[in-house]
């Protein structure tokens, strides 16, 4: 395992590693971030989910500063509520390259995240939402999914798995998009040349960090990207084995608070977590502090 480096800079990813799987945030992982923001180090999401899809997440870790957002495609101020930078997917392109992937592989089902900071989620007949809990509208049809600029394409297929069907759009799209496998049921297509480590690099460059002080956490092979930009990639252990082969280390998965374990590691969290219902009481019935 490589030293991590002096950390200035944390950025993690959401879906399978720093939520738990119903999309909360532990208390314990809450408690690490906040111990290393007291050692002045700063937070930085970077996430495949669209800014609308994240400002809740945000707000629950009392966020106001950048997020990178739409696998880099933006990066978002959350306390001003705008995006200070966006890339779209050309509309046009997105069809061609729908296309070629169905020349190869048969039908796919599709859906597409749309630019702005109001963009919505559009999913077409057949598709079915990886994550239930996130909002979508359906339309009657494909033409519908490019009446606004959109960010991101998102595909299913009824058979072929997540490997496969990533490993077939890559060949079929070439240079039109780019292929990214995000989580269960998530291929996505995205601007050609845009990665979580185009828009981390934007994102800290505005605050004035450096790669060579940030720790990054993920758990797929969109995360690769991130990792080689980073100092140190740190994988869950739920990851996917593409992005475990490329990781400095590996921690315990989401569910088992896999990021606070580093972070306590690296900010000094001397002593073991204790979950506040278990917390030891004085005589007096207070919480010690």
């Amino acid at each position: 395992m490589a030293a991590p480096p002096d950390c200035s800079l944390i950025a993690t990813d959401l879906d399978g590693t720093l939520l738990r799987g119903d999309d909360t945030l532990s208390d314990r992982s809450l408690a690490a971030l906040a111990l290393a923001a007291r050692a002045g180090a700063r937070h930085l999401v970077v996430t495949g989910r669209p800014a609308p899809r994240v400002r809740p997440l945000l707000d629950d870790l009392g966020a106001t500063g950048l997020a990178v957002c739409g696998q880099g495609a933006q990066v978002y101020d959350a306390g001003a509520d705008r995006l200070l930078w966006s890339v779209t997917l050309d509309r046009e392109l997105a069809e061609t390259a729908l296309g070629k992937i169905e020349a190869e592989v048969g039908e796919l089902y599709a859906a597409v995240d749309q630019d702005g900071v109001d963009g919505l989620t559009l999913i077409e007949p057949g598709y079915l939402m990886p994550h239930p809990t996130l909002p979508a509208v359906r339309v009657e049809r494909r033409d519908d999914l490019w009446v606004r600029p959109i960010s991101k394409v998102l595909l299913r297929h009824p058979r072929l798995t997540d490997d496969e069907l990533a490993a077939t759009a890559r060949s079929a799209v070439g240079s039109l998009a780019t292929v990214t496998m995000s989580g269960p049921g998530t291929v996505e297509l995205q601007p050609c040349g845009v990665t979580k480590a185009t828009g981390l690099a934007l994102a800290a460059e505005h605050l004035g960090l450096e790669p060579g002080r940030t720790v990054a956490f993920g758990d797929m092979p969109n995360d690769i990207p991130m990792f080689d930009w980073a100092a140190h990639g740190v994988a869950m252990a739920n990851a996917h084995p593409e992005l475990k082969a490329v990781a400095d280390e590996v921690t315990t998965s989401n569910e088992d608070d896999g990021v606070a374990v580093v972070l306590e590691r690296l900010f000094g969290g001397a002593e073991p977590y204790v979950p506040p219902h278990v917390l030891p009481r004085p005589r007096s019935g207070r919480v010690p502090r």
